[in-house]
Formats: structure tokens, sequence, C-alpha cells
């Protein structure tokens, strides 16, 4: 059985239903998903995982959140390389670009990508929540 890490950070709760419908996916395909606040993760568990799917919202100016989703995600950077992986994330304003820019460094990092990102703006809605559980379903 695979195993997978869904590891966010939320502000508003947008990225935290995000994570859950991820969640659901991994265990709608019969993976095992282990759900964790960016506080809870750290470089060292990313060899506990099959696959690790990373959610964070666009801050200040399309940039991931800075005071625990940053250093925890760098710190787990040096791990990505051959590891699956994907992105999520909700976004109030701007057109993506937070996004674009991690997944570029999640390429240059060497992590595959199971699925394309999915982002939505504000609270999610129903394809939304259809994109995250098909990118959770991906990470099996």
């Amino acid at each position: 059985m695979s195993k997978a890490a869904v590891v966010y950070w939320s502000g508003t709760g947008n990225t935290e239903a995000m994570a859950s419908a991820v969640s659901e996916g991994i265990k709608e395909k019969g993976g095992e998903a282990v759900l964790l606040s960016a506080a809870d993760f750290s470089a060292s568990m990313m060899d506990d995982y099959d696959a690790v799917a990373f959610g964070c919202p666009s801050m200040g100016v399309e940039e991931l959140e800075e005071s625990e989703f940053a250093p925890m995600f760098e710190s787990c950077e040096a791990k990505l390389s051959g590891k699956k992986i994907g992105l999520f994330g909700s976004y109030g304003w701007g057109d993506g670009e937070w996004m674009r820019n991690w997944e570029e460094t999640c390429k240059s990092d060497g992590a595959v990508l199971a699925a394309d990102p999915v982002i939505c703006n504000d609270a999610p809605d129903d394809d939304a929540v259809s994109a995250c559980k098909a990118l959770g379903a991906a990470l099996v």
C-alpha cells in the first residue's frame, strides 16, 4: 500500500479544505493518507512516505507563507530528487505566479510531479475539490 503525506498550511481554511480532498483521493485509490500541518512535518520525515502533497496558499506578493511553511519546505528540498509529489493551494489575488514558481523550484530539485498543481481562487468549488481528489489519486 502506498503511503502519502499531505502537508499544508492554511490561514483561512481554504487550503485545509483542499488538503482534505487530496487526502480523500489518496484513500479512495487505496493508499494511506497522513494529513499534517506544516508545523508538524520536517525533512526527516520525507523518507517515511512514498509520496508527499504540499499545500500552501499564495501570500504577500505571490509567495509561500514565510513563517511556517516556507522554512519547512526549504528544509525538504534536498529530499525532493526522485520523490513523487503534488502541489496545491488557494489564492485571493494575482494569477497563480506563486504556484508556477513553486512548481519550477520542485522540478529543478528533481521532484517527480504526479499531476499538474491544483489552484483555486478563495474556497474550493466542486471542480477544485474534484481536481484535489484526482491529485491525491495520482500520488498512489
